[in-house]
């Protein structure tokens, strides 16, 4: 199962967050919604979450 940690507002920075998370050894997809504006869901495995949220809060703040 597949959760999304994130929504990213472009695909400039949903290709970033995808390629540290990969980087650090975590599966993700990326996966486009369209809502008024194009954005993108940041998927990662549900087992993954915790772990994967305490790194992509440092991928934010950078």
């Amino acid at each position: 199962m597949w959760t999304v940690i994130y929504i990213a507002p472009t695909a400039k920075i949903a290709e970033r967050i995808q390629k540290r998370l990969t980087e650090e050894g975590f599966l993700v997809q990326v996966r486009p919604i369209n809502l008024t504006k194009p954005q993108y869901e940041i998927l990662v495995p549900s087992g993954e979450v915790r772990e994967v949220k305490e790194v992509l809060v440092s991928i934010l703040h950078l």
